[in-house]
């Protein structure tokens, strides 16, 4: 078995804010810094997802990127795209809206989706800024 790793990167925008309510401001000030702007903060994320698998034997492809794409903005990026991710995102309702925690919720959705077509999701990179970035494999050890 040859097991080959392809990704498709796609790209949204939306706003959020980190603020614990049973914290005083000044505790989620101290914590969160600027992310806690009461008048939110936005981000151009970039989201890569890496599946795995064998290269079918008539087309080559571990899975048609055309069709990845089309799985990750309808199930994904139309959902979060220039939407407030604390008050419009029906699947990040009552997760406080880190990039940690927006990466596994997209796992959940994508996982078993990826899986019906073929191939295993194996990575999930969301990058928030140029500097700071979060990278998940749904629990397991990577690679």
């Amino acid at each position: 078995m040859n097991t080959v790793f392809i990704t498709r990167r796609e790209t949204f925008n939306a706003a959020h804010k980190l603020w614990q309510p049973e914290w005083s401001a000044e505790k989620n000030q101290e914590v969160f810094g600027r992310c806690a702007n009461e008048n939110w903060h936005g981000h151009n994320f970039t989201l890569y997802v890496t599946v795995s698998g064998n290269p079918d034997p008539l087309t080559g492809f571990v899975m048609n990127l055309k069709t990845l794409s089309e799985i990750v903005k309808r199930e994904i990026i139309d959902k979060l795209d220039h939407k407030n991710l604390n008050l419009d995102v029906p699947f990040l309702s009552g997760i406080l809206a880190s990039t940690e925690n927006i990466i596994i919720a997209i796992w959940e959705i994508l996982d078993p989706i990826v899986e019906k077509h073929g191939a295993t999701l194996a990575k999930l990179k969301l990058v928030e800024t140029e500097n700071n970035f979060v990278e998940y494999f749904g629990g397991k050890e990577p690679f």
